[in-house]
C-alpha cells in the first residue's frame, strides 16, 4: 500500500463460554468494530459512535497502544494515522468489545507496519494480551472457536458450518469482567471438575453434530461459572424460563455477562424476539447471526 491508500479493518464481536465452555468456546457475532485508517502527520482518532466518546482520541487510545506494542515486538515502527472508529458492540456487556479492540490493534499494526503476520501469530499475540483464546479467536477467525491456551502454545479448532440464530438480551447496567471473575471460586473439587469437563465435552460434540436440544441441556448444566454469577445477573433465571418456553434450545450468559444469549435454530428467533420485547422494555434486544468470516482488512486504492 502507499501513503494515500485507505485501509478498512472490520472485526466482529463475540459471545464466549456458551455455558460450560468456560474460557475456551467463542462464537463470532455480526456486531462490528470498524476502523478506517489513513496516514497522517500525527495520531488522530475520530469517534463515529457515541459510545466510543469515553476513550482517548490520540495515541493513548487502547487500540492504538495495542498496535504500537505489536509493531515494537517485531522491531517495526508505525506511521502516524488518522483513524475513524465506529462500533456496534456494546461496551462492558459481555459481547467481546475488548477482544475486538485487541484484534483491531493487531490488524492495524500488521497492515500499517507491514509485519506479514500469519493468522496463527495474530491469534497467539491476541491470546497473550486477552488471557484466554475464546473471544479473540472468534473475532479473528469467525464461526465457532474451540481454543486452549497452554504454557508454550495456543491452539484452536474453528468450525464454520454451524448456523444458529441468537437473541442478545442486553441490560442497561454494565458488568466489568474483573468484578464478574471475583465471584468465582479459586478451585473446584476434583470430582466436580471432572463432571464440569464432561459437560463441556458433550456441549462441543452436540454442537458439531447439530444436536441442538442436547447442546441446550449442557448449556444449562454448566458448573464452572454460571452458578456463581447468577447473583450478579438476577434476570438470568427468568430469561431462561421464558426463552426455553418460546422456542430457544439454549440460554447462557454471554461471556462474563450481564448480556444473556438465547440460541435458536434457523427461522425460530423472530418469535423469540417478539416475546422478549413484550416482556421488559428496559432491556435492549439484538437479533444476531454467527459471523463466519472473522476480522477482515481491505485496502482501498486511492488515485
Amino acid at each position: 500500500m502507499n501513503e494515500y491508500d485507505m485501509v478498512q479493518i472490520r472485526v466482529p464481536g463475540s459471545t464466549a463460554n456458551l455455558g460450560p465452555g468456560f474460557d475456551s468456546l467463542g462464537l463470532a457475532l455480526n456486531l462490528y468494530l470498524t476502523l478506517e485508517v489513513e496516514r497522517a502527520d500525527s495520531w488522530e482518532i475520530i469517534m463515529e459512535s457515541e459510545e466510543l466518546n469515553v476513550f482517548p482520541t490520540d495515541e493513548s487510545n487502547y487500540i492504538i497502544q495495542i498496535a504500537l506494542q505489536t509493531a515494537e515486538l517485531f522491531q517495526k515502527s508505525l506511521p502516524c494515522c488518522k483513524v475513524r472508529m465506529a462500533s456496534e458492540i456494546p461496551l462492558a456487556r459481555g459481547l467481546g468489545s475488548s477482544a475486538a479492540a485487541i484484534i483491531a490493534g493487531i490488524e492495524l499494526a500488521n497492515v500499517m507496519g507491514k509485519l506479514g503476520l500469519t493468522e496463527d501469530e495474530k491469534f497467539r499475540l491476541a491470546t497473550e494480551i486477552e488471557g484466554h483464546p475464546d473471544n479473540v479467536g472468534a473475532s479473528l477467525f469467525g464461526g465457532l472457536v474451540i481454543g486452549s491456551q497452554m504454557d508454550d502454545e495456543v491452539v484452536a479448532i474453528v468450525e464454520h458450518t454451524i448456523e444458529l440464530e441468537l437473541i442478545a438480551i442486553i441490560p442497561k447496567l454494565e458488568l466489568l469482567t474483573k468484578d464478574s471473575r471475583n465471584v468465582l471460586p479459586a478451585q473446584l473439587p476434583y470430582s466436580e471438575a471432572v463432571r464440569a469437563g464432561a459437560i463441556a465435552n458433550v456441549l462441543v460434540a452436540a454442537l458439531l453434530k447439530k444436536d441442538y436440544a442436547l447442546a441446550g441441556k449442557m448449556m444449562q448444566r454448566d458448573l464452572y461459572h454460571q452458578p456463581y454469577r447468577r447473583k450478579l445477573v438476577p434476570h438470568l433465571n427468568e430469561i431462561e424460563e421464558i426463552a426455553l418456553a418460546s422456542g430457544a434450545f439454549g440460554v447462557a450468559l454471554s461471556g462474563a455477562g450481564p448480556t444473556v444469549i438465547c440460541c435458536s435454530e434457523k427461522g425460530k428467533s423472530e418469535k423469540l424476539l417478539d416475546v422478549f420485547q413484550k416482556w421488559d422494555s428496559n432491556m435492549s434486544y439484538r437479533r444476531l447471526k454467527i459471523d463466519q468470516q472473522g476480522s477482515r482488512v481491505k485496502v482501498q486504492k486511492c488515485v
